[in-house]
């Protein structure tokens, strides 16, 4: 009781080190006499208004020890907890933290709540055992889908300026030294910033992997629970993840996990690459989780499935019995997609029993063979001989597939099954294992016919050789995101002790006024507040920073455009913590700062002179313009650089955030600069930031800008552009205007002209190189006006791409009369996939959505190779980098002259010289990451012929296979 009595009498001390003693001593009473709970709340709520620092994480921590249902109390400390957060020790900021994650989730809305409504409205995929209430529900499920779309668009989401100064005031503590602090702002952002916003916190994870393992451990928990949701905010981290051979085995199968989560199109040939290396590991466990992972990576994408197939196949003749178990287990899997396809790799799987004496292995062979014995009637019913004889010693998962196996051949091929069939189920019937002489009993009375059977041994061959679903191959990190990031719940995948669920968001918006406090009259008007105001608030991460990531855009401009709304709320709560401050000192300080608000002042009207003298010397005449050009020539190579670097910025602004207001202003200039007549440089003065140092700015996590390369017809003149069209120069940079396309080239529909109203589009891939950016495909674009009236400003607008793809928009048609026809081109850099790129094509009235999508022939640009270097590179591309296919040739090809022309036609590759004549070899890279693609159609005898492609980046080469097989058979 005397330490009870103390802790009352303390909490009316001045000192913070007594008052966080007291606060220590809070959780203790409370466990020792649970009944004195209403009394240590009094003493919380009167530490929960005291303004040092030292105090504040104690006493939360006593808050969530004692009474973390009472948010009453947190409602009038909330800002002043938020402004404190930054200057409380470690510890206290990652309790604090927490408690303000769960805070948020009951008094703000959801900021991602329009695109939450829509994906349930799209609604889930339907199971494969349906009910009858299924069907009733469709019906249910188009109303809830009606009702969420109409409620996304009836209501726009306002965040709360509480819930921007919470979002705020924890970035800064990303830079933290403390792994804990980041890790609980990562949490903090994970489920309460919006979508556009979250991806500032992956910097800052990937470089805790620096760390110890422990934490690594941690880190790479919450890291592969993320990539599942997020994961394009991780990509551009990929080789972050890849694993060294000093790593412990519970890290090298996390990585794996992330890895594999952030498998896709465009970067799985990379990883696959990386898991090849891995399989060679001395670590069996690790070996095992890698086939395991290539067997998920070949379910989600299904242009890999093949290769991975083979790959997997090749690994079964491994000497390890371990690698080659596994691989039979994936395979298994895998095989259930299109197991028709595949009765190849089943035959030699058969083979594998006398060798693999793996239980699971064994009997995931014995359930391919029983499961698609029709594919096989003659290997079937050897195995089945074969397993008969070792029954007795076989492991009980194998009996029971054995039993299984017996009972499917005896339905589908009794004539040869029916003796050995009995002498298995007869052995089954006195095996010490009382599930599988269970198993024998029920299957005998099924399959053989008596007179006692049942109704159900007519339905037998509808009961076992029932059409199975392929299994599904998810993450066990998939449903871990009900836990709250960071705790040791979710790092269990089990509800520990003490855990708090993190509440869901409410529906509606809770009272914000509840968190006002009553501000003292002499502390409203204070000069100090008024300078507050006047400063302009720095983002936390420059422009370059905040937009070296596809996801992390728009988080300096959502920072900048609701500090206004989150200042009253920040103002507040920043005269009632510096309300009892002493102001000694205060005179000194105000002329320091209205000394440096003079300096502010002269300088602003320095920087106001300079556009002044610009519209001067526009105005100038002639001649100084002419004495002047010779030096705005030589200026002109080092604005063209920043003018770019300006434009790839707003660029993907635009991409990422289409309601802010600098993606019009952007746009402005934009189609003003296009406008004005190339002969006349544009004047642009870029102010580069300086970039500062912190911890977050390591080179190798910086993603590699896309570069950019200014148009040279800005700046040459139009007859110095036609006098360069008569040279023929290798590597000659011309106007995009210059580009034409052959006769031979395959024009494709953008636009009809009935869906366009009189305006039809048809484009082409010109397979020139693209002037402005080398790694772009060029898109040769014919305008045609067939309506009666002129169309006017025909521009791109609204670019919607994948992540990594880029456009550079042709410039604006100012006027097209009715019955003309105008080119333009334009380049898009698909990233060596096929996704398309979508987009409007706007006029003066209308817009037209529209989408170009590449065949993968177009993706590659031709390459000159010598034989010996074709043989040289393709011996280096061999394993699950070559893809072989036998085909007939068409009798309209069976010549070196037709095939040449078939080929290259599909695929932009050129002719590779070749001693033989019953071969033909081509050769390419792809235009974006210059991988190089080989290809080799080796003719033999009566139109037979075999097609080999090498490619580096396993999904081009097999898709392109598919294209040239096409090309040769029809």
């Amino acid at each position: 009781m005397k330490n009870k009595c103390h802790v009352f009498k303390v909490q009316s001390k001045v000192q913070p080190k007594t008052k966080t003693q007291a606060a220590h001593a809070i959780p203790k009473l409370y466990s020792l006499d649970p009944e004195q709970k209403d009394q240590l709340i009094e003493v919380i709520e009167k530490l929960l208004a005291d303004k040092t620092t030292l105090v504040a994480g104690s006493v939360v921590m006593a808050f969530e020890e004692v009474c973390p249902e009472r948010i009453d109390l947190i409602h009038k400390n909330y800002r002043k907890l938020c402004n404190l957060l930054i200057d409380v020790e470690e510890w206290g900021q990652v309790v604090i933290i927490n408690m303000l994650t769960r805070y948020a989730r009951t008094q703000f809305l959801n900021p991602n709540i329009n695109e939450s409504l829509l994906e349930e409205g799209s609604g889930g995929d339907r199971t494969f055992y349906g009910s009858e209430e299924d069907e009733d529900e469709d019906e249910e499920d188009k109303e809830k889908k009606a009702e969420a779309q109409a409620i996304a668009k009836r209501k726009p989401y306002v965040m709360d300026p509480d819930h921007r100064l919470l979002l705020r005031n924890t970035k800064p503590l990303l830079q933290s030294r403390n792994a804990a602090v980041v890790m609980a702002v990562a949490q903090l952002y994970f489920h309460l910033a919006p979508k556009a916003e979250v991806g500032v916190i992956a910097k800052a994870l990937v470089r805790l992997l620096r760390s110890h393992s422990e934490v690594q451990f941690v880190v790479l928990q919450n890291v592969a629970t993320m990539t599942i949701k997020r994961r394009g905010m991780f990509e551009p981290y990929l080789k972050s993840f890849y694993i060294r051979s000093t790593d412990p085995t519970q890290i090298k199968v996390l990585k794996l996990e992330v890895l594999t989560n952030l498998a896709n199109e465009t970067n799985i040939s990379t990883i696959l690459r990386e898991f090849q290396t891995y399989i060679k590991s001395m670590d069996k466990d690790f070996v095992a989780a890698t086939i395991q992972a290539i067997g998920r990576c070949a379910t989600n994408i299904g242009e890999v499935r093949d290769t991975c197939l083979n790959g997997l196949v090749q690994l079964l003749s491994n000497r390890d019995e371990l690698v080659v178990a596994e691989s039979v287990v994936v395979i298994k899997k895998l095989l259930q997609m299109q197991p028709e396809k595949h009765s190849d790799i089943i035959k030699h799987m058969a083979k594998l029993t006398d060798n693999i004496q793996v239980p699971m292995a064994r009997a995931s062979i014995l359930w391919l063979i029983g499961e698609y014995c029709e594919h096989v009637p003659k290997i079937a019913p050897d195995v089945l001989r074969k397993m008969a004889k070792s029954f007795t010693n076989e492991e009980d998962i194998v009996k029971l597939q054995i039993i299984n196996l017996a009972a499917k051949l005896y339905l589908t091929n009794s004539k040869q099954t029916k003796l050995l069939t009995q002498y298995v189920l007869n052995l089954a019937k006195y095996d010490q294992n009382y599930d599988i002489r269970d198993r024998a009993r029920f299957i005998r009375q099924l399959i053989v016919p008596t007179e006692k059977s049942g109704a159900l041994s007519k339905y037998a061959k509808k009961l076992f050789l029932a059409l199975k679903p392929a299994p599904i191959l998810e993450s066990p990190f998939k449903d871990r995101d009900h836990f709250q990031l960071g705790s040791l719940s979710h790092l269990l995948n089990a509800k520990a002790g003490g855990y708090q669920e993190l509440p869901d968001w409410p529906e509606a918006a809770p009272d914000p006024s509840v968190r006002n406090v009553e501000v003292p009259e002499w502390t409203k008007c204070s000069s100090r507040e008024k300078r507050k105001e006047k400063k302009v608030e720095k983002p936390f991460y420059s422009d370059s920073e905040g937009e070296s990531g596809p996801t992390e855009s728009a988080d300096s401009e959502s920072d900048s455009a609701s500090s206004s709304e989150s200042g009253s709320g920040s103002e507040e709560s920043g005269s009632g913590s510096e309300s009892e401050e002493s102001e000694e000192g205060s005179e000194s300080e105000e002329e320091e700062e209205e000394d440096e608000d003079e300096k502010d002042k002269k300088k602003k009207k320095k920087e106001l002179k300079k556009p002044a003298r610009e519209s001067e010397s526009e105005q100038s005449s002639e001649e100084e313009r002419k004495q002047t050009r010779k030096i705005k020539q030589r200026k002109s190579d080092t604005e063209s650089e920043s003018e770019d670097e300006a434009d790839s910025e707003s660029e993907s602004s635009q991409s990422e955030s289409e309601d802010s207001e600098s993606e019009v202003e952007v746009k402005k200039k934009k189609k003003a600069a296009e406008a004005k007549p190339p002969s006349k440089p544009v004047k642009k003065e870029s102010k580069k930031e300086k970039k500062e140092m912190s911890l977050l700015d390591l080179d190798d996590f910086e993603p590699a800008p896309s570069p950019q390369v200014t148009p040279v017809n800005t700046f040459l003149s139009n007859s110095l552009v036609t006098d360069l069209e008569g040279l023929s120069l290798s590597d000659a940079v011309l106007s995009p205007a210059t580009i034409a396309p052959s006769s031979a080239l395959k024009s494709y529909e953008l636009l009809h002209r009935i869906t366009g109203e009189g305006l039809s589009v048809e484009y082409c891939f010109s397979r020139q190189p693209f002037s402005p950016d080398a790694n772009m495909v060029a898109v040769q674009m014919q305008f045609t006006n067939s309506a009666t009236s002129e169309t006017k400003n025909l521009h791109i607008e609204d670019v919607k791409l994948q992540s990594g793809m880029r456009v550079k928009e042709f410039p604006e048609i100012e006027l097209l009369p009715a019955g003309e026809t105008a080119t333009a081109v334009m380049g898009i850099d698909f990233c060596d996939s096929t996704q398309a790129a979508n987009f409007q094509l706007c006029t003066h009235t209308k817009k037209f959505f529209v989408t170009i999508q590449p065949p993968v022939g177009e993706l590659m640009r031709p390459v000159f190779l010598t034989e010996n270097e074709f043989k040289k590179e393709q011996g280096q591309l061999m394993g699950m980098n070559e893809i072989t296919e036998k085909l007939t040739l068409d009798e309209k090809c069976r010549n070196e002259h037709a095939i040449v022309q078939r080929v290259t036609t599909a695929a932009n590759l050129s002719r590779v010289p070749c001693g033989s004549d019953k071969e033909c070899r081509f050769a390419g890279r792809t235009v974006n990451s210059s991988s190089l693609v080989l290809v080799t159609v080796a003719t033999k005898e009566e139109g037979a012929a075999q097609l080999t492609v090498n490619c580096e980046k396993m999904v081009i080469g097999t898709m392109l296979v598919k294209d040239i097989l096409l090309a040769l058979t029809q």
